[in-house]
């Protein structure tokens, strides 16, 4: 009677046992939904190990967090040369942040705003101001502080009589920081620039209308030629400056219709990757283009197939 007893415990035991083992290798395979990734909701301590935190220079003084949003794609190279570079000269300036790289994934051109508009989704909840910053600009001089912006409106760390490239009044590209509630106010950026180039200018007069003003660093000794490090190779990696469709028309307009409402996006994947030692977060983004409202984000008319396949 006992060893009968002990037999139907053992083969209760190997039956549950393979239950649960089975339960575990069905879940391991299963595909996470995009919609499981969500913002974050905790600061730092799921994005920066522990050790990293105890060597972070920490400004404990402000209480500010900058999420440095970094609009992404083939820039491999440029970005194992930024994140050590940025990293750096911040500690030193004792700036808490954390670099998000916005990887676009799909095949429709490249759009900087909406990865912009992403990227503010997912941290707003942590971080009280993001940096754009563009990954082939690289600062040099101590004195261009990545501080909270003032209550006047976004601060333009690569003003035109500092960039290495652009100098018109009106320019607030390279390097931009802006206030979480200036960002929300102004609805954030523009969805409809596909391609490179003029979202920016798009974006200084969505903060003129907004009653905010673009301040810019002062007392600054250096110039065009030695305040930045500008890596990008322009022979190796062409700028996307096709025009196509009414594109050329639309975009000299100001866009009163999409901006952080209304992009349509997935985040695929989150990686937390390091390089040299630094913890970095890089966001796979699939975004989603209406080419009934803008069909230049598929000037050849092959991206949306593609990216339907890939999904």
């Amino acid at each position: 009677m006992k060893m009968a007893n002990i037999s139907t415990i053992n083969w209760l035991f190997v039956c549950g046992l393979s239950f649960c083992i089975g339960a575990i290798a069905v879940l391991s395979f299963m595909p996470l939904s995009s919609d499981c990734i969500c913002p974050l909701k905790n600061p730092l301590s799921s994005l920066i190990g522990e050790e990293q935190a105890k060597e972070n220079v920490i400004n404990m003084e402000s209480g500010h967090k900058m999420a440095i949003l970094v609009p992404f794609r083939d820039r491999f190279e440029e970005l194992l040369q930024f994140v050590p570079h940025l990293t750096k000269f911040l500690r030193k300036q004792g700036v808490e942040h954390h670099i998000f790289v916005l990887n676009q994934v799909d095949r429709f051109r490249f759009n900087r705003a909406s990865l912009i508009n992403v990227g503010f989704h997912f941290t707003s909840d942590v971080y009280d101001y993001i940096a754009m910053h563009d990954v082939d600009l690289l600062p040099l001089n101590k004195d261009l502080l990545y501080e909270y912006p003032s209550s006047l409106g976004p601060l333009h760390i690569a003003g035109p009589k500092l960039h290495p490239k652009y100098h018109y009044d009106n320019f607030v590209g390279g390097i931009l920081l802006v206030r979480r509630e200036h960002f929300n106010q102004m609805n954030g950026m523009s969805n409809q620039y596909w391609g490179w180039g003029l979202e920016d200018d798009e974006f200084f007069v969505r903060i003129r209308d907004a009653g905010l003003q673009v301040t810019r660093p002062q007392n600054i000794k250096t110039g065009i030629n030695d305040t930045f490090s500008h890596i990008h190779n322009r022979h190796h990696r062409k700028r996307d400056t096709q025009k196509c469709f009414n594109q050329k028309e639309m975009t000299r307009k100001r866009d009163h219709n999409t901006g952080l409402n209304n992009v349509n996006y997935k985040i695929l994947k989150v990686h937390d990757l390091s390089i040299d030692k630094i913890n970095i977060t890089v966001l796979n983004i699939l975004l989603d283009c209406d080419v009934n409202k803008t069909p230049w984000c598929d000037c050849s008319g092959t991206a949306a197939a593609a990216s339907a396949v890939q999904t």
